[in-house]
């Protein structure tokens, strides 16, 4: 038995944010043959249910970039933001302007002004937004909404009020480098935290124990599986945790060079069904009596 922690977006997800009748037939054919397979992304856990949902596929979940582990709807471990360094670095973010959403155990907020702080950071990159698009921004603002994946709130000392509410992960929209370098200098002074980023275009902010290395660990623990039967597949540097972790690693053809160079093998991208190549190469049986 193996435990295969796969990311979603740029590697189970293709561009247009489905998952290929080929990658799901693999997962399946996985679990078939009694291998444990989790989502460990850096979405939140009603995001990624709903996802799964739509194609019938149950899975145990590593959200929140590894912070909050899931199995059958069943909170297994979570390591929150300290609510104090929390609202501290809320506090920076809104008088930097930067747009940033709160992921936390009661679902995903940003500032009432989200769309604005988008719109004008995208306008003040200029060249430097790393072709940030019109259709881009839609996603993150209007699409986003209308689908109530996200809620709002006008004051965020408010919002942290809440004893119930505890603090997943900072995600934190970034299109310029020098803003960018000189936000990530300033988050590396805080204590407690642990800073990732899933594109050129963000920086995530978690506690300092979170990230999916752990998660992956957690999950393995739970169903007793050595790490050294452990994989991990994904595409950019949120992944790295849980890939040097993980007994085997690899990474997607679209991955950032850098990921591609840690990992024990590349897989074809997320557009060309990569998921469901390195389960076929590397898991399933019918592939290795080739």
């Amino acid at each position: 038995m193996k435990l295969i922690a796969i990311d979603m977006d740029g590697t189970l997800l293709s561009h247009d944010l489905q998952i290929s009748e080929r990658n799901m037939n693999a997962i399946q054919q996985a679990q078939q043959e009694g291998h444990i397979v989790m989502i460990c992304s850096g979405r939140a856990k009603d995001d990624l249910s709903g996802l799964l949902q739509r194609y019938n596929l149950s899975l145990p979940l590593g959200t929140s970039n590894g912070a909050v582990v899931y199995v059958n709807d069943t909170l297994l471990q979570a390591s929150y933001i300290n609510k104090a360094i929390a609202l501290q670095t809320a506090l920076h973010l809104e008088a930097e302007g930067f747009p940033y959403k709160v992921y936390t155990n009661q679902g995903i907020y940003v500032p009432t002004n989200w769309n604005e702080n988008v719109m004008r950071t995208w306008q003040a990159a200029g060249s430097q937004s790393y072709n940030f698009t019109i259709e881009d921004l839609q996603k993150v603002t209007e699409q986003q909404l209308q689908a109530n994946v996200i809620r709002s709130f006008d004051n965020i000392s408010t919002l942290f009020s809440s004893d119930e509410l505890q603090v997943e992960k900072f995600f934190i929209l970034t299109l310029d480098d020098q803003v960018r370098t000189q936000l990530l200098e300033h988050l590396q002074t805080v204590e407690e935290i642990g800073i990732t980023a899933s594109a050129p275009t963000n920086l995530e902010v978690m506690n300092q124990n979170a990230h999916k290395g752990n998660g992956l660990r957690a999950m393995a623990k739970h169903f007793s599986i050595p790490m050294e039967h452990t994989v991990a597949i994904g595409d950019n540097f949120n992944d790295v945790p849980m890939m040097q972790a993980a007994g085997l690693s690899i990474a997607m053809g679209n991955a950032e060079q850098e990921v591609k160079d840690l990992c024990d093998a590349v897989t074809l991208s997320n557009e060309e069904h990569g998921v469901a190549h390195a389960l076929e190469t590397y898991i399933l049986q019918k592939t290795k009596q080739l």
